[in-house]
Order: structure tokens, then C-alpha cells, then sequence
């Protein structure tokens, strides 16, 4: 594949004034070998920190440099969605602002790039900076997403990626409402190929998915799951076939003359039955919800205005 004209880099971010300057400088920095040109496209997802304005007077001398102004907080995903479809390259990388995706990476990305795939996801070996216990958690979600797919889907794989401008177009052409990227990088085809890296501590600032739990974490854990499995679905069938089984096998028994205790069986038959009815509605809801947000026609995000691109429908 013959170099591209024109690479675009996506960033996603709310409240990165602390580390916006040294991002853009490593960026820069890693790619000043290449023989290319790029755009960074910075998309604010209602920041009140500053870090427009930083990003506005940078722009004065890099004008590479475009950025796309949400009208309110829409979440992490949506943003990149929205960088995506104004971004011109032949390739575009989307990846974190907060320094934990190393620009340093991105070389070996377009190599891969060069040599035939169209999707270059990358493989984190080691997080650093964070929590065991939330290290745990977080590589026992993506077994269990995995574990659940009917793809292949790679573990401790995140959100940092190289996509050719076809598989960028099929991407976006999918038009989830609550998208699970890394999946759906995945689930559109094309010749795949990994990068292994270490990611950093974040190089400044506060995270915005405090603690082991976050809300963010837990709806990107569910959309993985939902998203490419019917597993959870097929289980409320086991549950009321096990159910059935028992509760036939109990009566079976009572008139056979097998003795219970008084009061003690029928207290846990039915805590077992309204459990099982419980857990088989709250995975029902989860595909119902996404179902509606699906069909309902909401658009993901809606963009407030944008420097340095042309305007694009939303």
C-alpha cells in the first residue's frame, strides 16, 4: 500500500488543559519521520477548564490543528464517533488525550498500516498507574466479553487504533447509540493486525472514570457484552429449564414421601424462583434499552461548531 497523503488523529477529551500541550508536542514530535502530512482534530467534549482556549492559541501556529466543539457532555465514545466523520485522512488513528496512549506508538501503527492492514488495534501488555484490584476487574471484564462473543475479540484491547478511510466509512455506517468501538473495529472485518504496548499513567490532571467502578466502565462492560452475544439471552432459557426441573423434582419427591423441612423448603424455593425471575428481567431490560435507543432515531451527539473543518451533518 503506497504511503498515505494525509493522516488524521482523533482525541476525544473533556478537561485535558493540563496535558494538551505535551500531547500535542509528543504527537508532533512522532511524526516529524513520517513522510506524510496529518491533522490532530481535538474533539471538546464540553470542556469548562481552558482547554479550548489552549487549544485555540496553539492552533494560531500549527494550524494542523481542528477542533470540534460539543454542545454538551455526550461521553467518550460519541466524541470519537464525531471525529471520525470529519476526519479527511486515509487513515485515521483515534486514541486517548490524556497521555496514556504513548504518541510514540503511533509509527509502528502506520507501519502496519503500510503493510497491507486496514485495521491496527493495540494490545496493552501493562497498565500502569493503576490499582491491582482494578487491574483484576478490568482484564476478568474483557474475558467475560470475550468469553461471550461470537467474535474473536482481542482482551485488554481499548480504544487506541489505526482504520484505513474504507474501514472508518463502514464503521461509521453502523450507527450504534451506544457504541462498544473496540468491538465494532472488530466486528466490520477487513485485515486486522495488533501492536503491543505499555499504556502510561495519565500524564496530568484527574481521571474522569475515578475508583475501580464507574458508571462509564460498567456501560462499556454491558454494551460489550450485548453487543456481540446472545448468551445472556439463551441463559433464561437454562434458568427456567433448571428452574422447571426442580421445582419438578421437589414435588416429585414431597409425594414419594421424602420428608422436608417444615417451612424451610418452600422459604428457598421461592427465594430461588424470584431471583431467577429477577436476573432474567434485568437482562431482558438491557437488550430492550438498547433495542429503543436503536430505533428511536436520537442522533448520538450533536456538534456546537467546529474550527478548521467544514461543516458535515451530525
Amino acid at each position: 500500500m503506497a504511503p498515505t497523503n494525509l493522516l488524521s488523529i482523533v482525541f476525544s477529551f473533556r478537561n485535558e488543559a493540563d496535558v494538551l500541550p505535551e500531547l500535542i508536542r509528543r504527537v508532533e514530535d512522532a511524526l516529524s519521520g513520517q513522510s506524510l502530512d496529518y491533522e490532530l482534530i481535538f474533539v471538546n467534549d464540553h470542556s469548562d477548564d481552558g482547554s479550548l482556549e489552549l487549544l485555540l492559541a496553539v492552533r494560531e501556529k500549527n494550524p494542523r490543528i481542528k477542533i470540534i466543539n460539543m454542545s454538551r457532555c455526550f461521553g467518550f465514545a460519541e466524541c470519537l464517533s464525531a471525529g471520525m466523520a470529519h476526519a479527511s485522512g486515509d487513515a485515521v488513528i483515534s486514541m486517548d488525550a490524556d497521555l496514556q496512549d504513548p504518541p510514540e506508538v503511533i509509527p509502528e501503527l502506520l507501519d502496519k498500516w503500510r503493510g497491507g492492514a486496514e485495521v491496527v488495534y493495540t494490545i496493552r501488555d501493562r497498565r500502569k498507574g493503576e490499582p491491582a484490584f482494578r487491574l483484576v476487574v478490568t482484564n476478568i471484564a474483557y474475558k467475560i466479553i470475550k468469553r461471550f462473543s461470537r467474535l474473536n475479540l482481542p482482551v485488554n484491547s481499548g480504544d487506541f487504533r489505526l482504520m484505513s478511510k474504507r474501514a472508518v466509512a463502514e464503521f461509521l455506517r453502523l450507527g450504534e447509540l451506544i457504541p462498544y468501538s473496540r468491538g465494532l473495529a472488530m466486528w466490520i472485518g477487513f485485515k486486522r493486525a495488533p501492536v503491543h504496548y505499555v499504556r502510561e499513567a495519565r500524564g496530568g490532571g484527574e481521571s474522569h472514570f475515578p475508583g475501580t467502578f464507574s458508571f462509564g466502565a460498567l456501560q462499556s462492560f454491558v454494551a460489550g457484552i450485548t453487543s456481540f452475544s446472545m448468551v445472556p439471552l439463551f441463559s433464561i432459557l437454562v434458568v427456567g429449564l433448571i428452574t422447571t426441573a426442580v421445582s419438578s423434582a421437589g414435588l416429585l419427591a414431597m409425594l414419594f414421601g421424602i420428608p422436608f423441612p417444615d417451612g424451610s423448603a418452600m422459604v428457598l424455593f421461592l427465594a430461588f424462583l424470584w431471583g431467577s425471575l429477577m436476573a432474567a428481567l434485568g437482562v431482558v431490560a438491557v437488550y430492550i434499552s438498547r433495542i429503543y435507543g436503536d430505533v428511536r432515531g436520537r442522533p448520538a451527539y450533536i456538534i456546537k461548531d467546529t474550527v478548521g473543518l467544514d461543516a458535515k451533518d451530525t
